[in-house]
Protein backbone atom coordinates (compact mmCIF):
# COMPACT_ATOMS: atom_id res chain seq x y z
CA UNK A 1 0.00 0.00 0.00
CA UNK A 2 1.33 3.63 -0.69
CA UNK A 3 0.23 7.00 0.67
CA UNK A 4 -0.93 8.87 -2.78
CA UNK A 5 1.05 11.97 -3.05
CA UNK A 6 -1.37 14.36 -4.67
CA UNK A 7 0.88 17.33 -5.94
CA UNK A 8 3.06 14.67 -7.52
CA UNK A 9 -0.56 13.62 -9.29
CA UNK A 10 -1.33 17.20 -10.49
CA UNK A 11 1.77 17.36 -12.17
CA UNK A 12 1.20 13.87 -13.75
CA UNK A 13 -2.28 14.65 -14.75
CA UNK A 14 -0.74 17.96 -16.46
CA UNK A 15 0.51 15.15 -19.12
CA UNK A 16 -3.47 13.98 -20.08
CA UNK A 17 -6.63 16.03 -21.65
CA UNK A 18 -8.70 18.00 -19.22
CA UNK A 19 -11.47 15.86 -20.66
CA UNK A 20 -9.77 12.53 -19.53
CA UNK A 21 -11.36 10.46 -16.21
CA UNK A 22 -9.78 11.64 -12.78
CA UNK A 23 -10.03 8.39 -11.88
CA UNK A 24 -8.82 6.29 -15.17
CA UNK A 25 -5.93 9.16 -14.46
CA UNK A 26 -5.32 8.06 -10.91
CA UNK A 27 -5.10 4.43 -11.48
CA UNK A 28 -2.73 5.16 -14.29
CA UNK A 29 -0.72 7.65 -12.08
CA UNK A 30 -0.73 5.04 -9.46
CA UNK A 31 0.41 1.94 -11.48
CA UNK A 32 3.14 4.15 -12.88
CA UNK A 33 4.72 6.51 -10.83
CA UNK A 34 4.86 3.57 -7.58
CA UNK A 35 5.27 0.98 -9.85
CA UNK A 36 2.22 -1.22 -8.95
CA UNK A 37 0.37 -3.93 -10.58
CA UNK A 38 -1.04 -5.67 -7.92
CA UNK A 39 -4.89 -5.07 -8.02
CA UNK A 40 -5.01 -5.27 -4.29
CA UNK A 41 -1.96 -3.18 -3.15
CA UNK A 42 -3.80 -0.89 -5.79
CA UNK A 43 -6.92 -1.25 -4.08
CA UNK A 44 -5.75 -0.92 -0.22
CA UNK A 45 -3.85 1.79 -1.63
CA UNK A 46 -7.05 3.83 -3.00
CA UNK A 47 -9.24 2.56 -0.04
CA UNK A 48 -6.73 4.14 2.86
CA UNK A 49 -6.98 7.69 0.85
CA UNK A 50 -10.18 9.67 1.84
CA UNK A 51 -10.12 11.48 -1.67
CA UNK A 52 -9.70 8.60 -3.87
CA UNK A 53 -12.04 6.23 -1.76
CA UNK A 54 -14.77 8.91 -2.27
CA UNK A 55 -13.71 8.21 -5.97
CA UNK A 56 -14.13 4.61 -5.25
CA UNK A 57 -17.30 5.08 -3.50
CA UNK A 58 -18.62 7.26 -6.55
CA UNK A 59 -18.11 4.24 -9.24
CA UNK A 60 -19.64 1.65 -6.47
CA UNK A 61 -16.38 -0.21 -6.38
CA UNK A 62 -16.33 -2.01 -3.18
CA UNK A 63 -13.86 -4.59 -2.96
CA UNK A 64 -10.83 -5.33 -5.15
CA UNK A 65 -13.05 -7.85 -7.43
CA UNK A 66 -14.98 -4.99 -8.58
CA UNK A 67 -12.19 -2.88 -9.42
CA UNK A 68 -10.38 -5.33 -11.42
CA UNK A 69 -13.51 -5.66 -13.38
CA UNK A 70 -13.75 -2.06 -13.99
CA UNK A 71 -9.67 -1.82 -14.66
CA UNK A 72 -10.63 -4.83 -17.33
CA UNK A 73 -13.66 -3.04 -18.80
CA UNK A 74 -11.52 0.13 -19.53
CA UNK A 75 -8.88 -1.37 -21.17
CA UNK A 76 -10.35 -4.06 -23.60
Amino acid sequence: MVKINWEDFKEYKKGHGKKDDNFLVLLDFIKSYYNLASVVEIYNSLKNDELANMMLEKRDIKDVVTLEKYLYKQHS
